[in-house]
């Protein structure tokens, strides 16, 4: 194909692109499933449980409502949040993760954790908790997960001065579950796993990225957006990279429309790579 990639902007009359791969909160398609997760995280906090789980398998969607509960939280002056998302499998970086100025000190980790709990305690008594968010968390070892509940002992009389919020793919639930874990998961007090989409909830998604875009919903015909949860799963990262594909061929054969036989050109030249779905 001849022409620029982004050319087919103008063409469709869009001011960005629908479909980019980039997590971005201002695109965040309110599914039945996404606003459970929504008020799952919501729960969380204001119940203040110690641990809460969400899960999704890849590209579901996780990442992009964690953004915007965090963007949303951050406008909470009695909250203080701390986000990891470089998790790492044996990470034993806990503590630094709460207090950064631990990776220079020379305190046993008894003395790091004597630390972070007054640092725990002075937020508190500032009036302000603590919420430590870490994404990727089905990287963490059992270790760390320890660690972490032993960071959520940490309280004064009935009130929790920290909460854990754990993001992560379905392996996550399955860690927590373990039997020398069983102390963990009794304080996970709220969880919820993210599902793929469904095929009507896939044509609805297009649409809806399509208009934040600046288009006509009406893009993708409804025969092509079968299509795309056909050859996708209805998995959100996968509808993003093979309808951007398909807006280009589109584009390219001066077409108006995304047709079936459009989205299955792609497929046909074998530019999209889809990962075997778990079952």
């Amino acid at each position: 194909m001849s022409h620029s990639f982004s050319s087919y902007l103008e063409h469709f009359g869009l001011h960005q692109r629908p479909f980019s791969l980039t997590p971005d909160p201002e695109f965040l398609f309110w599914s039945d499933a996404a606003r459970g997760a929504y008020a799952m995280l919501q729960y969380g906090l204001a119940t203040r449980s110690p641990i809460t789980l969400l899960t999704g398998e890849i590209g579901a969607g996780k990442t992009v409502l964690l953004q915007h509960f965090i963007e949303e939280a951050e406008d909470d002056d009695a909250l203080s949040i701390a986000l990891v998302t470089n998790t790492r499998p044996n990470t034993r970086d806990i503590l630094q993760w709460l207090l950064p100025e631990l990776t220079k000190s020379d305190l046993s980790e008894e003395g790091k954790f004597l630390k972070v709990q007054e640092f725990l305690i002075q937020e508190y008594n500032e009036g302000r908790r603590v919420l430590l968010v870490i994404d990727e968390a089905q990287n963490l070892s059992p270790e760390a997960l320890e660690e972490l509940r032993m960071l959520t002992n940490i309280n004064l009389g009935k009130e929790e001065v920290l909460q854990l919020f754990l993001i992560g793919q379905p392996e996550l639930r399955d860690h927590v579950r373990r039997p020398d874990l069983v102390q963990f998961a009794q304080r996970v007090a709220a969880n919820y796993h993210l599902p793929y989409m469904k095929p009507e909830t896939v044509a609805h998604y297009i649409a809806h990225r399509l208009k934040i875009a600046g288009g006509r919903s009406s893009i993708f015909s409804k025969q092509a957006a079968m299509l795309v949860y056909e050859a996708t799963g209805g998995v959100p990262r996968l509808i993003n990279q093979l309808c951007d594909m398909s807006l280009t061929y589109a584009f390219a054969q001066n077409e108006a429309v995304v047709k079936r036989a459009t989205v299955q050109s792609v497929l046909d030249d074998g530019i999209f790579f889809a990962p075997v779905q778990r079952a």
